[in-house]
């Protein structure tokens, strides 16, 4: 499935792809670590927050091409209308493969299809303090006339939250990594450099995978979606009904 269309692109050289790999945010299947204190409902509306202020951060970096690799239902995701307006303003596609390094790999070659030639810088929906500047600093190196194949963003927990390349098929070279392991990121960096890739190291950002991620980014500043319902869902006193 191929559905909306390309924002933000100007004509001429192609510029450069974003791609965020989305999993539809249905109670049960998103966000379960936020689960207690939340419940599946609200984790599942924290992370839909979190991948709307996300597809904003991506939309509005000037000349790239925004992509989105999905799986799941949307007809079930909390906060679906609002999902299905700001997915329209993006190319999206389905994910393919059986596990995560797989459908990373493949979001990778899929990208590539849609922006032949661009390099490709790929996030996901657990960092919704990024911002476009942010996105746009850690595509400059790839774009550059001289700079590395590949960049990565290591994140707190020892996993990624960014990984650009200058030939986004190269992403095959990291599709066997274990993921989910305090060691994710540092394997992912090996194999990058074990393909003959150069590679820059981005700032470190903190995932939002439990609910103390999850108040630490909305303190720092995060999105105005994921941190009004962060607000609203996690941070009550004890014992208050929500």
């Amino acid at each position: 499935m191929i559905t909306g269309s390309p924002g933000g692109r100007r004509s001429g050289q192609p510029g450069p792809a974003l791609l965020v790999l989305a999993k539809s945010p249905v109670a049960g299947r998103a966000k379960t670590r936020l689960c207690p204190p939340a419940s599946p409902r609200e984790a599942a509306r924290i992370a839909a927050a979190a991948l709307l202020d996300t597809l904003d951060a991506v939309c509005a970096v000037p000349g790239a091409l925004p992509l989105v690799a999905w799986t799941g239902s949307l007809a079930a995701a909390e906060s679906r209308a609002e999902l299905t307006r700001a997915l329209r303003r993006v190319t999206r596609f389905d994910q393919r493969g059986d596990t995560l390094g797989e459908r990373i790999a493949a979001a990778h070659a899929d990208g590539a299809d849609h922006a032949p030639g661009s390099p490709l810088l790929q996030i996901g929906m657990d960092t919704p303090q990024v911002t476009a500047a942010n996105l746009a600093e850690a595509l400059a190196p790839l774009s550059a006339a001289v700079g590395p194949d590949a960049v990565l963003g290591p994140a707190a927990d020892g996993g990624w939250w960014a990984l650009g390349l200058r030939d986004p098929r190269a992403a095959k070279a990291i599709a066997s990594v274990p993921t989910s392991r305090p060691d994710t990121g540092e394997a992912t960096l090996r194999a990058l450099r074990a393909a003959g890739l150069s590679v820059a190291v981005l700032p470190e950002l903190r995932d939002v995978d439990t609910a103390e991620d999850a108040l630490a980014v909305a303190a720092a500043g995060a999105g105005r979606r994921f941190s009004a319902e962060v607000a609203a869902l996690l941070s009550r006193p004890a014992g208050v009904a929500r």
